[in-house]
């Protein structure tokens, strides 16, 4: 038996403070038989991984008016929809985020699956992703369970066994609390109430619809839920990157394997990221590399990284062992990994009055 009071309460909760957010059809269409566009669902669930809804919101606009569906981005140039996505990390989701929409361009003749089990077969969408999708855009009862939803559950259940070995306790009570009724509104509901009012830090206990019903208010716990496992510290690796310019006002540029961290992205060339750092250098090109004082420092998922940098101005002549040449009217810094954009921002100043003159 579910708990329809509380499912119940959280629904007219959001029927009144439901966030305004781009992809999604506001609960008065939904209770009037409204379905959001799965396109816009899967897209801004895969944006949203590691991300946050602030950080999404402009990338999420681009992409809707540059391919306005899924079958105008399965048309899409690789290189295209990876420089569109620089910045919002984890790059293999772009990769994945093309793939799957070819699959549905081309297999499904446009068409997302309305089944969890049947989109969870597509490339890139794993179980919290497919959940999302069924019930968001299709209104079916399955249990969506993010961070959010896993901290009100916490909190709720006054769950005390740290994350994440808690992760099938908290879904388990995700479950049990889902309605038959307005499936899609209500894991919105959980996820917005966990967004702006069951927060990290300072949560709005006073504000919650549901807080008759927290053990973990009543226990006096509820702050400090869910508790997590304290994780090793993130060890370090060095690398260098060598930013060269052509006296045309060309860069000297390399596009990373698919496979692998930043994987089809443009970057400057460099060693590989090692601890320690690797030694001897090895330059991409013949030239007078200088190095810079500055240094970038980037944190990835599993590491810490500190790139040394090598500027140099190379000749028109020069032929590299690494990368190749882009005109300068072609390249655009916003365009490069956030790392890759540091270690412009740093090495630009150096390349004084000459870097200021490009197109």
């Amino acid at each position: 038996m579910r708990d329809q009071t509380v499912s119940d309460l959280l629904l007219a909760w959001y029927d009144r403070h439901a966030r305004t957010l781009p992809w999604r059809v506001p609960p008065d269409r939904s209770r009037a038989g409204d379905r959001a566009d799965p396109y816009a669902v899967w897209l801004s669930e895969v944006m949203l991984q590691q991300t946050t809804v602030a950080a999404v919101g402009p990338y999420f606009a681009r992409f809707t008016e540059t391919w306005p569906t899924v079958t105008a981005l399965a048309a899409a140039e690789d290189a295209q929809v990876m420089a569109a996505w620089a910045g919002l990390g984890y790059y293999a989701r772009a990769r994945n985020l093309l793939k799957c929409a070819r699959v549905v361009a081309g297999d499904l003749g446009g068409r997302f699956p309305d089944t969890r089990a049947d989109l969870q077969k597509l490339p890139g969408i794993g179980p919290y992703t497919a959940a999302a999708i069924a019930a968001i855009a299709f209104d079916r009862a399955e249990t969506v369970v993010d961070g959010n939803v896993e901290r009100v559950m916490a909190r709720l259940h006054a769950v005390q066994t740290p994350l994440p070995a808690a992760k099938p306790d908290l879904t388990a009570l995700a479950e049990a609390l889902t309605p038959d009724r307005r499936p899609g509104d209500y894991a919105q509901a959980v996820m917005d109430l966990g967004a702006t009012i069951c927060t990290p830090r300072s949560p709005a206990c006073a504000l919650c619809p549901i807080q008759a019903s927290c053990q973990g208010r009543q226990q006096g716990i509820a702050e400090d839920l869910p508790r997590k496992t304290r994780k090793p510290p993130k060890p370090s690796r060095f690398g260098i990157a060598y930013l060269g310019r052509r006296g045309d006002g060309a860069w000297l540029l390399e596009r990373r394997p698919e496979r692998g961290l930043l994987g089809g992205m443009l970057g400057w060339p460099g060693t590989a990221w090692t601890a320690p750092p690797a030694t001897p250098e090895t330059p991409p090109c013949p030239g007078c590399w200088t190095p810079l004082e500055a240094e970038v420092r980037h944190t990835f998922t599993h590491f810490h990284l500190r790139l040394a940098l090598r500027v140099a101005h190379l000749p028109d002549d020069c032929a590299p062992d690494q990368g190749a040449f882009q005109p300068a009217a072609s390249f655009d810094p916003d365009a490069l990994p956030t790392v890759m954009a540091k270690a412009f921002h740093l090495a630009r100043p150096w390349f004084g009055q000459h870097l200021a003159r490009m197109p």
